[in-house]
């Protein structure tokens, strides 16, 4: 009996402990880098994704967020979310197109008329379009974020007409899409990495560069550039991607609570950069720039290389099937 006894009793304390470890295993701490600078919009939809999905799993699942870089630039982030080392992260269509063709065509110039027309393109038969390409890597799309149009500044003169890009020695990101449409309106383009941009801009080593508002604002590239010229070139957004298979370790609640409120910080950030482009612009000409406003059709109309161009790498089927859903788009 008392054999029996003390069997039943290390039997009650191993099932004790196991439950406890049970417990403390359905915790699962997700890593989430991005880019963007700590304040930026982007960083304040990131914390409000974590609080949320903390606060409707119980805890049960903790979002650790790295933010400006922390984990390495943002093709290396993605690449270990691909890797798994990271388990979610937002990059933008440019990062993903050297995993898929498709997202590349986002960022064709002056494809879209205002962020209307891009939340109806991008977030409907764009995804279901794009998402296997994404799954093939190890990716689940769980929405799209935001970035915003791209703006050109620069040191030298204020930019009215495509005339007064011609000759300015511009940096664009790695990216085709970018280059092709700087060059398209005779700039001299350098690719730099953004950790190198500012002292690109300081030893002038280019005399101005293309990004949306609130990345001109927030990292203060007004210390160096004096003309901002609102070309609304090229939009392109973060995209929330998340490790497939962390993905499968979650219950199909704690899922659909990543998925919604994922789907909710993007639209925060929307609403975000939408609601602050004219505070932006009224800081950054407080800041000494000079604010100008050139007719876009003029610019578009030398957009015609940088299509032959963009479709030549990416591929004209791509291209020419992505044009039909933003077509289709502008009457949702």
């Amino acid at each position: 009996m008392k054999k029996f006894l003390l069997v039943l009793s290390f039997v009650f304390v191993a099932f004790f402990m196991f439950a406890c470890g049970s417990e403390d295993s359905e915790v699962i701490t997700i890593k989430l880098a991005h880019y963007a600078a700590i304040g930026h919009p982007a960083d304040i939809a990131a914390n409000q994704f974590k609080e949320k999905v903390e606060e409707r799993t119980d805890g049960k699942i903790i979002i650790e967020i790295f933010p400006a870089n922390q984990l390495g630039t943002p093709d290396e982030v993605l690449e270990q979310n691909i890797l798994g080392t990271v388990d979610m992260s937002l990059p933008t269509q440019g990062h993903l197109s050297r995993y898929s063709n498709k997202f590349a065509t986002v960022m064709l110039p002056f494809v879209f008329e205002d962020y209307d027309h891009v939340y109806a393109t991008l977030d409907g038969p764009f995804m279901d379009w794009v998402a296997p390409d994404l799954e093939r890597q190890g990716l689940v799309f769980l929405s799209n974020w935001d970035w915003g149009f791209r703006n050109i500044t620069n040191s030298v003169r204020p930019i009215n007409s495509p005339a007064d890009v011609a000759g300015l020695k511009l940096r664009t990101p790695p990216e085709v899409q970018l280059q092709a449409a700087m060059e398209a309106l005779g700039a001299q383009v350098q690719q730099i990495a953004f950790s190198e941009l500012i002292t690109a801009l300081n030893t002038g080593a280019v005399d101005g560069q293309e990004n949306p508002l609130a990345v001109i604002y927030h990292n203060s590239l007004f210390e160096s550039q004096t003309h901002l010229a609102i070309t609304n070139h090229v939009y392109n957004s973060m995209v929330n991607v998340m490790s497939k298979t962390v993905w499968d370790q979650l219950t199909e609640e704690q899922q659909l609570i990543i998925k919604e409120e994922s789907v909710a910080a993007g639209n925060y950030m929307r609403q975000m950069m939408r609601d602050d482009a004219d505070n932006l612009i009224a800081l950054l000409e407080a800041e000494g720039m000079t604010v100008t406003y050139p007719d876009v059709a003029l610019f578009k109309a030398q957009m015609g290389p940088a299509y032959q161009a963009i479709g030549a790498i990416f591929g004209v089927g791509n291209v020419d099937y992505f044009l039909q859903i933003a077509e289709d788009a502008k009457g949702d």
